[in-house]
């Protein structure tokens, strides 16, 4: 890690951060002549903020303020170790972090160690998930008093019209589009394919699957960070907010995952187009753990004015072969890359919360080797089905008191989240819906 920074003498400061339980990354800006004593000893803040609410404010009720004194955690680097900020006009650095106590105990309430703990439990039984995730999120104008699509760069015109899987919209933004992919190769970030979606200057791109769940976290919170801060370079902003418009469909970040053995051999592929009953099992623990799960997947007020049906946003609980109006799709192709396609997530969400939920599910599924109801047919949104929580409040409640979660979620970040979520549902409602899409809008 040292060496990155030696071979980068242009690099003045750098910044140290960690994701908090909304994906927000929070940390310290240090001079780069300080780098080496946050390299070998970590940083210091305390466990609280990563349990800040939507604001940066402290959870009224929590324990970890007041009531504990306000203990700090110290924080380490990740193996990722430094990366370049190209949204930034100055040379800087970020060196990405996580949580652990005073004793060297991983940090529960931090959102990657949730992630790890699964991780460590598929380790456990020789196996490894392969993860992808697709990411859609909004170029917007936001200058005025409502949301518009940018001008183009190109024509100097605002088309105010979807433009799915359209070459002229990603042509319209083609030096932003230039300088994300530059931006992502600096950063290590895999992304792959760009297409414009359904949505007013909409658009999604694919991360590269890898055999590291962790990484693949990292590259989602990093490509969010990284999206937002280069468009707004760019003179416009990005938001990965569930639905800044109302009549128009809303940003999604499906998963696709799969399991290798300890001989890297898929666990799902049966030779043929229906999958192993491990990947029944797999899916069998998604379908169970969707419910309550869903505040994971919907993580906020405006996460639900996506959550309806016929707007490509999945909320009957469900799964299927190559169909793309169930909450659990398997992909047609060749049996070799067998996977799931988890759909229900939001572009909102926390991406180490969220691969902590399905994967965790997906593995329950396989150790209590229980069997899906049968695939659908047809349309989704057109069938009598259960489903998910479709208020905010009512998947704070399942979430709290769900017997399967805790299988999940270790009880510290079970509380903690719960008390997040609960204050920050009571003051969403003091405002209005004009000043609720102006906090999403950059925070999400």
């Amino acid at each position: 890690m040292k060496n990155y920074l030696r071979k980068h003498p242009e690099v003045r400061t750098i910044r140290v951060a960690a994701a908090d339980l909304n994906g927000q990354p929070r940390g310290k800006r240090v001079p780069s002549r300080f780098a080496d004593k946050v390299v070998e000893d970590g940083t210091r803040f305390p466990l609280s903020v990563l349990n800040l609410d939507i604001w940066g404010e402290d959870i009224d009720d929590s324990p970890l303020v007041f009531e504990s004194g306000d203990a700090d955690g110290v924080l380490k680097p990740t193996e990722r170790g430094f990366l370049p900020m190209p949204w930034l006009e100055a040379p800087t650095a970020l060196l990405p972090i996580w949580m652990f106590r005073e004793d060297g105990r991983p940090y529960e309430g931090d959102p990657r160690q949730a992630l790890r703990t699964v991780v460590d439990r598929y380790k456990e039984k020789g196996l490894t998930p392969v993860v992808a995730v697709e990411l859609e999120f909004f170029l917007i104008d936001d200058s005025g008093r409502n949301l518009q699509v940018p001008i183009s760069p190109r024509s100097n015109k605002r088309r105010k019209a979807a433009e799915t899987m359209s070459i002229r919209a990603l042509d319209q933004f083609d030096t932003f589009f230039t300088d994300l992919y530059d931006a992502c190769e600096a950063m290590d970030i895999p992304a792959d394919t760009a297409i414009s979606e359904a949505g007013l200057g909409q658009f999604e791109i694919n991360l590269m699957h890898g055999d590291d769940a962790l990484r693949a976290a990292d590259d989602a919170w990093l490509f969010k960070i990284l999206v937002k801060g280069l468009a707004r370079r760019h003179g416009f902003a990005a938001s990965f907010m569930a639905k800044p418009y109302e009549d128009y469909a809303g940003s999604g970040l499906h998963t696709h995952f799969s399991v290798v053995d300890k001989n890297g051999a898929n666990i799902f592929d049966d030779g043929g187009p229906k999958g192993t009953a491990l990947m029944r099992h797999a899916v069998a623990g998604c379908i169970n753990a969707m419910h309550d799960s869903t505040l994971i997947f919907a993580p906020h007020l405006n996460s639900y004015d996506r959550m309806v049906p016929g707007a490509h946003a999945p909320s009957g609980i469900c799964w299927a072969y190559e169909n793309r109006t169930a909450a659990i799709r398997i992909p047609s192709g060749s049996s070799a890359a067998r996977r799931i396609e988890h759909r229900v997530a939001g572009g909102d969400v926390n991406p180490y919360l969220m691969l902590t939920a399905i994967l965790g599910a997906a593995l329950n599924g396989i150790e209590d080797g229980i069997e899906p109801p049968e695939p659908i047919t047809g349309n989704a949104y057109a069938l009598e089905l259960d489903r998910i929580p479709g208020t905010w409040g009512k998947a704070i409640n399942a979430f709290e008191q769900s017997a399967i979660i805790p299988r999940l979620f270790s009880p510290e970040m079970i509380r903690n989240l719960v008390l997040t979520k609960r204050q920050e549902l009571f003051y969403m409602a003091e405002l209005s819906p004009n000043e609720q899409v102006e906090i999403y809008l950059d925070t999400v």
